[in-house]
């Protein structure tokens, strides 16, 4: 058996530095929720954060029991992580490490010995099992923007700890999982593909976007869709989501270097050249299209860039980032409207933005990688032919029609067991009240009588 987990003493800077990753990468969910909460109507918007915020506990305990160890563990049949490997992060909990003392003869301090704990890398594994937690957890909550509205709550729970165990935890393990670092032999993607997905434009953004499609066909439509208007009812938290989801990407992509060392800073450069050139990319396409540039397509524009460069981050230079955003921009805002072409209810736009964005910066590996980037592979452009180009593309559709496919399932057997969808009675009145029994706002005028609350108190 591998002498997995290794042990040492971690680099103190590159602990905090993935210390405060993580935090960020948590901070995306909140801004998620916001972002997905400001796009919905009055009465679903607190349907819609709780989506995102009950993901962040359904994932935290399944992750800690198998999930880190599904994804971590060492490779079983090219498909998973050993489950029992780190199960209940066995072997992972420890005290602090110390360097190894010289004894000092002019002092009479005696020698004292290493004091070692598991790593991952120079961090330790712990860290790393936080980290990767919090990609999980954003993972499962980009899947509920494609079913706002008309899900029930219970039935998105399950959904959500069934999808994290069948499909993001076996996706992370293939495209995240190095050889060497948490177990012997880590996932196909990665180690024998050798497709480039520097921080999950593939498990994270494909992954979920794929799931969104097939979890809103078996959901069907929204009761008026298309016809009745269904406008974001507060675009300052649709602005303040994207925000925040900036902010926390750089925890995303610079944070995925695992250091705080060269490659980080040029993910964090790459990151926000692409996602500003994607936002203006979008205003460009809603003016010429629409004749007008809208909070709404900034916004979305931030997000389209965000997602883009996310695979690609680690590969290009400035230039490719520019082209990466410019096209992720582009090509996400004429995306969204695929739904109405082909008649799929996808709420929030995570096919169009996600899945579409997911594989623009996936491919586009292919053509712009340059040998001076941190990943070092040439592009078709820098003269390295095709090679890049078909790992990318078999990488990116193998992990799209496994989601699409497993999802599609987990969603039927969803749907004739505990049920998926509310009724029309409770859709027509909104998801908060039949769900929660809550509103977002209290639209009642002031002075107009105090009646019982909710809890027995007069409010």
């Amino acid at each position: 058996m591998d002498g997995f987990p290794v042990m040492g003493v971690p680099d103190t800077g590159d602990t905090a530095w993935m210390l405060a990753s993580s935090a960020l990468v948590l901070l995306m969910t909140p801004g998620l929720a916001f972002f997905y909460g400001g796009m919905v109507r009055a009465k679903g918007v607190l349907n819609m954060i709780m989506m995102s915020v009950s993901a962040m506990g359904v994932v935290t305990v399944l992750w800690v029991l198998y999930g880190y160890s599904m994804s971590f563990g060492n490779d079983k049949w090219s498909v998973i992580g050993d489950p029992g490997q780190y199960f209940g992060l066995k072997g992972l909990i420890g005290g602090n490490a110390a360097a190894a003392v010289a004894a000092d003869p002019a002092s009479g301090a005696a020698a004292k010995a290493a004091v070692d704990i598991p790593l991952a890398g120079t961090i330790p594994q712990l860290v790393f099992v936080a980290f990767q937690l919090m990609f999980a957890i954003i993972t499962v909550a980009l899947v509920s923007g494609a079913v706002a509205d008309r899900l029930k709550f219970g039935s998105w729970l399950v959904f959500a700890g069934l999808w994290a165990t069948l499909v993001y935890f076996p996706v992370a393990h293939w495209v995240f999982a190095f050889d060497g670092f948490t177990g012997e032999h880590g996932g196909w993607i990665a180690n024998k593909l050798k497709a480039i997905d520097f921080a999950g434009g593939t498990a994270v953004h494909i992954n979920s976007g794929a799931a969104g499609l097939a979890l809103c066909l078996v959901l069907g439509k929204r009761k008026g869709w298309p016809g009745t208007p269904m406008r974001p009812h507060n675009l300052p938290f649709v602005m303040l989501g994207a925000g925040l989801l900036w902010f926390g990407w750089y925890g995303f992509n610079a944070g995925s270097a695992l250091s705080s060392n060269g490659s980080a800073a040029t993910t964090f450069i790459t990151t926000t050249v692409a996602t500003g050139t994607a936002m203006l990319a979008w205003l460009l396409v809603e003016r010429i299209r629409d004749g007008h540039a809208t909070t709404l397509g900034a916004a979305s524009g931030i997000v389209a860039g965000l997602v883009a460069i996310t695979p690609s981050c680690s590969s290009v230079n400035v230039l490719g980032a520019l082209v990466v955003g410019f096209l992720g921009g582009a090509i996400c805002a004429l995306a969204v409207g695929l739904k109405f072409k082909f008649g799929f209810d996808d709420a929030l736009d995570v096919v169009g933005v996600h899945m579409v964005g997911g594989l623009t910066g996936t491919l586009l590996i292919g053509l712009l990688a340059t040998p001076e980037a941190p990943a070092a592979v040439k592009g078709l452009f820098y003269g390295g032919g095709f090679d890049q180009l078909w790992r990318q593309a078999v990488g990116a559709f193998a992990v799209l029609f496994y989601s699409f496919i497993v999802t599609t399932i987990l969603a039927l057997i969803l749907k004739y067991t505990i049920g998926l969808r509310l009724t029309e009675e409770d859709e027509v009145n909104g998801i908060d009240e039949a769900e929660h029994a809550e509103t977002g706002y209290d639209l009642v005028p002031v002075g107009a009588g105090s009646v019982l609350g909710r809890h027995g108190a007069e409010e």
